[in-house]
Parts: structure tokens; C-alpha cells; sequence
């Protein structure tokens, strides 16, 4: 027996799915170690190893692959707990980093405070080098001017020196030269340049993203060697693999170069695994939310594709690198509920987190949060919490949330966690519209994929809201992005800056481009053991109309590029440009231009095998562990409800709403409006009782497929 292992760790629990050779699945939360992550993830292996009764010198030896997806990155940014960061850049672009684009994020606030940069003042430095905008030398760097730098550097105890010259995404030499003089002087010290990062038009960009991968690289280079040498300590002797802000997984080494690219690594692997469970139900759209204990994450896969942004930003620190479009709010089990200065109920996004956690966790927290609702309004059983691991003192919440809200607001405590649940329902659901309805798509049209050891609970309201008719609580929902890391394929993302109009491009530069790339990353899968044949290209267009100030990312086929069919690609780009802006200039024969050319290059992963459960299955009614008051939103009061046990074997179920289901490692409500299905995977499907024509077709799409 062989395993593959994924570990996702989150603010509040690590979450780890470990799959056998043979398609057998084991599913465990335990809680996260803020202050050492990967003592969390070290004990999670270890605790996989007593539910399955195998030693653990034994089980270690029988893990081939652990893919994690880590949070190091992302915290070390909205804390600004990274290193000391220094800069050094081309003379006259020394507060590029304050300046930005010279847009104030609100326009109409004159005390508006620009976000601090990542490398203050007195710590960006210049070189009195130039680098033409088309790429020859204007003014040769002399490395004399780098000695008083280097000891400066040295004075103030810098830990990471990021570089980026004007034009150095058209001509690199001058940084390649400062890079290799800093390293050769400066010892001990983070050092990495643009084009390594991001060698691709518009310097702010640049700058800025080039910044942020020093500033966490070497947060991110000590925790990913403490946690190579903790896994050498137990003998660990299979692959390591890291989850990208992508959605592609690669190697630690590629990881430590770009730390950049993991500052979205948990969240990705959520629409990794959506599109796979999408494909199952013969479905090629779907949006997939995940509500954990800090966050509540939203994204979109397209045609059984993530969809992929280049302008993210995180705590207002732009990053320029591809990372799936994924839209993050402050609404999570740990989000605290607390009155504003009108006497409104708010929540999030200040979260009590892993320590101390929800008030009921009884652990030190002092303010209710969403969970302490939760627990009140009888969603969650006090005694089953993580299948019992944690008691849930509900007396605690009680008084917490009477003390803290419900005495100021006038209203008993049942009242105010019914508020709590409502208001954090309302502000997912504010979430999704943002990456559905704002991007021009309907959600309705979309299969709506549920996970998160919260979500469940909230995902008959939020659909209820934005009128979707069916949801999918995956049999592994709770820990949705682990599983997504085992089910993600090695990517890895060229760009190069090729801006021409097309009327005037150079065809045999344009081949040449996307052919170095595709080199390039052939070069790269070849050292992380892929195959040829297992190798695929999706190049990608920065394209829009001359003129205008934004462009639109167009996705092409390789054999489009090749052959150079770009009839095919202006038809494609019209259509993409009109569903994006509600017009196109097809009639008007306007012309159209490139800004940069892009290609992703994936290296296909061996997917797990998940098992079909249809043996032993029992008559859903034997699953019934007892009846207990629940608030139902419908009526507004608490009704004695069946709660049935999720973990038994109920496939092919048909299990009529309310209820509650619950399992070691979620909780399903499935509200009065709704009725739930359970398919040969353990998933449930989770429909709306009276649905309208469409939505009943819609409905019975998915059903049949299982």
C-alpha cells in the first residue's frame, strides 16, 4: 500500500487527505500551530498514522508525495512581519514604490494614508544606469557605485535586497550583473532581481511584485527548510511539493527562488479540486467557495479551467504574477461579531483564529463569534465537534454573546446569533456576486461547490440569496484544498513583453518568443521528472484595442499561435471584449494590439483515484442519531429536526429538508426550502424543493449523473 498525502494549512485547523494507491481515503483536521506551522504538520502525519493502526516509522516509508499549500507567505504580507527589505533601482525611480500609478484607491478621501512600502525610504537605492525602452545600453552600470550600497546594506542588518532597472524586462544584463556582485558581497542575505520574478512591461508592476518576493523570501526560504529538516528527522524520503498561487504545484528549490508565487497557495487548490469534481457530474462551470476559520474564499472555473488574473493584490501590495482569480473576505468560523459606532451588528473581519479561538472552544477567547452562533442556533452539537476531539462550552457562548451584543442591542441571545448568522450569510453572499456577477457571469448557471468545515452550515442561505437552485457539499469538503493540492498538475508561467499592434508585428518574433518559453519550460518539468507526452501548452494573449488603457487576457490554442491563424483569435478576442465591456469594435475594423505574450506550461500529474462507495449502504432513515431543536430561517424559531449521521453509508440517499447532517469533520444544513441527495462518492447534493422550469432541467442534469 502507497499513500499520497496533501496538508493545507489554515489560520485555524491544518487539514490533510490522505489517499492510498488503491483509492482509499482517510480525511483529518487537527489545529494549526501559529507560531511553527509545521509543528502542525509534522503532528498532523503523525496522527494519520494512529487512525490508520500503522506505525509511524512504517507509514512515513509508505508516503510517496505530500503536496502542501502554506499560508507563510500571505500572513508575513497582512501582518508586515516580513524581512527587512532594501531596494535597489535605476536613478530617478527611487519612490516608484510610493507613487505607485498615482491613483488613491479612494479618490474622494483627501486623508486617505498610502499603503507603507515594503522597502522604506532610506533603504532604496540607485544606480546611474539606462536601458533603452528598446533594450539596448544607454548608460553602462558601473559596480563601483554598488560598494557604498553593499555597505550600507551591511550597517542596517538587511535581510533581502530586491532589484529591479528600468526596461530590464527588454534587456536583463545590468541586473544580472548587480545580482551577481550583491550575492558574491553579500553573504547571508535574500537577493533576487525582476527578471527572475517578473521580466514583463510597466515598472510599477514590476517593482512592486519584485519587492514583496523579497520581502517574504526569506520567511518563506526558513520555514520551508525547517520543515525539509523536520521531515528528514522522521525519515521522510518521498517528494515534496508546494502549492502555487496558480493552481499548478512545483518544487520547493522553484519556490525558494520566487517566494511570490505562494502568496496564494491555500486558497488555489479549491478551484483545482472544483474543476475535478465539476467533470465528475459532467459539468464544465462551477463556483466554489470555502468558508474556513478565518476567511471565506470565492473563485471561478470556466470550461473546466480556473480562471487566472494578473493584478492581485494582497493587503495592497500589488502582484503582478498569474494567480487564480479568487475573491477573499473576512468572514470565516472565527469571525467576531461586535456592534459599530451607528449600534449596527457587524461581523468579521477581525477573527479570533486558531488561539484563542471561538469563545466555546473554551479556550480564552472572550468575543462571540460566527461559531458560538452556530452552536446556539443548533447547527452544531456541542458534544461532536471533530467527532468529539473538542467539547463546545455553549453556557460560554451564551453568556459571551449576551454580554457583548445582546444587552446592547435590546434583543434576547437566540435573537442576536440569528442576526450573527444572517449578517455573515449576507456578506458571502456579497462575496460571490463579486466573482460572478461583477466578472459578467450569472451564478445561477453555475454549479455552486460548498466547502470549508463551516460553509455547509451557510449554504442554503447564501444560495437562497443569490437564487441558486442546487450546491454540492463534496465528500471532502471540510478539507477542500488539500484535496485540490493532490489533484493539481505541475505549472509553471512564462511572460514575455511583445507590444505591437498587429498590422505592424514582427511573425518571426512572435514564434520566437512563445517557442523560448516553451523551451524554457520544457527544460524545467524535464528536471521535476515529467514526461514529454504528459506536457501541455496554453498560451495567452494581453491584448485590446489601440487606444485603450486596460487589455483583456485572451486564452488561445497552441495550433492557433503556431500557425499564426489570427482570424481565429480576433473573432475570439471580439466576443471575450464584448462579454467583458458589453461592446466590441468588430464593424468599426478598429485596430488591435499586443502588450505581452504568455504561456502556461503544465506537466500532468498522476490524479488520486477516488473510491465509489455502493456496497454496504444503508437505508438513510438507520442514520437518523436523534431529533434536536434547530433554528430554522424559514419560520424564524427553533424546530425539532432529524440529524443524521453523515459517515454512514447512506449512497443513493433521498433525505428530505430540514435537517442536519453531520460528519467528524463538517456539518450540513440543509434549510426547509431544500432537499438533499447523497451520490456514490459520499458527496451531497443539495437541491431547492420547488424549482423553477430551468432550474429543475438544471437540477436534474446534475442528478442524473450520479
Amino acid at each position: 500500500m502507497r499513500y499520497k498525502l496533501g496538508i493545507d494549512i489554515g489560520g485555524t485547523f491544518t487539514d490533510l487527505i490522505l489517499i492510498s494507491d488503491s483509492g482509499q481515503t482517510t480525511v483529518h483536521k487537527t489545529l494549526s500551530t501559529p507560531n511553527d506551522p509545521s509543528v502542525g504538520f509534522i503532528n498532523g502525519i503523525r496522527e494519520l498514522a494512529e487512525m490508520n493502526c500503522i506505525p509511524f516509522d512504517t507509514f512515513i516509508k509508505l508516503i510517496d508525495t505530500i503536496v502542501h499549500g502554506t499560508t507563510v507567505a500571505t500572513n508575513a504580507l497582512l501582518t508586515l512581519k516580513g524581512a527587512k527589505t532594501a531596494l535597489v533601482t535605476t536613478k530617478g525611480f527611487r519612490d516608484a514604490l510610493e507613487m505607485r500609478r498615482g491613483i488613491r484607491e479612494e479618490q474622494f478621501n483627501n486623508r486617505y494614508q498610502n499603503v507603507t512600502p515594503l522597502a522604506p525610504r532610506y533603504l532604496r537605492f540607485t544606480i546611474d544606469e539606462r536601458i533603452d525602452a528598446e533594450g539596448n545600453v544607454y548608460k553602462k552600470i558601473n559596480e563601483k557605485e554598488l560598494l557604498p550600497i553593499v555597505k550600507k546594506i551591511k550597517q542596517e542588518k538587511v535581510e533581502a535586497v530586491a532589484i529591479c532597472f528600468m526596461n530590464s524586462f527588454k534587456n536583463n544584463i545590468h541586473e544580472k550583473k548587480t545580482l551577481s556582485f550583491l550575492k558574491k558581497n553579500l553573504p547571508g542575505v535574500f537577493i533576487t532581481a525582476s527578471y527572475e520574478v517578473l521580466p514583463s512591461i510597466r515598472f510599477y508592476e514590476r517593482v512592486s511584485t519584485t519587492t514583496v518576493s523579497a520581502f517574504v523570501g526569506p520567511i518563506v526560504a526558513n520555514y520551508f527548510n525547517n520543515l525539509q529538516k523536520k521531515l528528514k528527522e522522521i525519515k521522510y524520503s518521498g517528494s515534496l511539493l508546494i502549492m502555487q498561487s496558480n493552481g499548478g504545484v512545483v518544487s520547493p528549490e522553484t519556490v525558494q527562488k520566487n517566494p511570490a508565487v505562494t502568496v496564494l497557495s491555500g486558497p488555489a487548490a479549491a478551484p483545482t479540486a472544483g474543476a475535478f469534481y465539476s467533470k465528475m457530474l459532467n459539468y464544465k462551470n462551477c463556483i466554489t467557495v470555502d468558508m474556513g476559520g478565518t476567511s471565506f474564499d470565492a473563485a471561478l472555473v470556466i470550461d473546466n479551467q480556473c480562471v487566472t488574473g494578473t493584478e492581485g493584490n494582497i493587503n495592497r501590495y500589488r502582484i503582478a504574477l498569474p494567480s487564480l482569480d479568487i475573491i477573499t473576505i473576512g468572514a470565516g468560523g472565527g469571525s467576531i461579531g461586535w456592534i459599530n459606532e451607528g449600534g449596527l451588528l457587524q461581523m468579521g473581519p477581525q477573527s479570533a483564529g486558531a488561539l484563542p479561538g471561538p469563545v466555546c472552544y473554551n479556550r480564552g477567547g472572550e468575543f462571540p463569534t460566527c461559531t458560538d452562533a452556530d452552536l446556539i442556533l443548533g447547527y452544531l452539537n456541542p458534544n461532536f465537534f471533530a467527532g468529539g476531539k473538542l467539547k463546545l462550552d455553549k453556557a460560554k457562548a451564551e453568556k459571551a454573546i449576551s454580554e457583548k451584543l445582546a444587552k446592547k442591542l435590546g434583543l434576547n441571545v437566540l435573537e442576536t446569533a440569528a442576526g450573527m448568522y444572517r449578517i455573515i450569510n449576507s456578506n458571502m453572499a456579497q462575496g460571490v456576486r463579486q466573482i460572478s456577477i461583477e466578472r459578467g457571469y450569472d451564478p445561477r448557471e453555475f454549479l455552486f461547490i460548498v466547502a470549508g468545515g463551516a460553509g455547509s452550515i451557510h449554504s442554503s442561505e447564501i444560495c437562497k440569496e443569490l437564487e441558486i437552485p442546487m450546491f454540492l457539499v463534496p465528500n471532502v469538503s471540510s478539507i477542500f484544498c488539500a484535496a485540490g493540492m493532490l489533484l493539481g498538475d505541475l505549472k509553471h508561467d512564462y511572460i514575455r513583453s511583445f507590444y505591437t499592434t498587429f498590422s505592424a508585428m514582427d511573425k518571426k518574433k512572435f514564434l520566437s518568443l512563445f517557442n523560448e518559453m516553451k523551451e524554457e519550460g520544457l527544460k524545467t518539468l524535464a528536471n521535476e521528472g515529467v514526461q514529454k507526452n504528459k506536457i501541455e501548452f496554453y498560451p495567452v494573449l494581453d491584448m485590446r484595442y489601440s487606444g485603450q488603457y486596460h487589455e483583456v487576457q485572451l486564452p488561445c490554442l497552441w495550433n492557433d499561435i503556431q500557425k499564426l491563424k489570427f482570424e481565429t483569435i480576433f473573432e475570439t478576442f471580439h466576443n471575450e471584449h464584448n462579454r467583458q465591456f458589453g461592446y466590441a469594435l468588430k464593424e468599426e475594423k478598429t485596430e488591435m494590439e499586443i502588450i505581452n505574450l504568455r504561456l502556461r506550461v503544465v506537466g500532468e500529474n498522476e490524479k488520486p483515484t477516488f473510491l465509489s462507495n455502493t456496497q454496504n449502504t444503508i437505508d438513510a432513515q438507520k442514520a437518523i442519531k436523534e431529533y434536536r431543536n434547530v433554528f430554522i430561517p424559514e419560520t424564524n424559531q427553533m424546530e425539532k429536526i432529524p440529524i443524521y449521521d453523515g459517515d454512514k453509508p447512506i449512497y443513493g440517499a433521498e433525505i428530505k429538508g430540514p435537517c442536519v447532517i453531520e460528519k467528524i469533520t463538517t456539518c450540513i444544513f440543509v434549510s426547509k426550502n431544500y432537499d438533499c441527495k447523497v451520490d456514490h462518492w459520499g458527496s451531497f447534493l443539495v437541491y431547492e424543493k420547488n424549482s423553477k422550469t430551468t432550474n429543475h432541467m438544471l437540477r436534474k442534469k446534475l442528478l442524473h449523473a450520479n
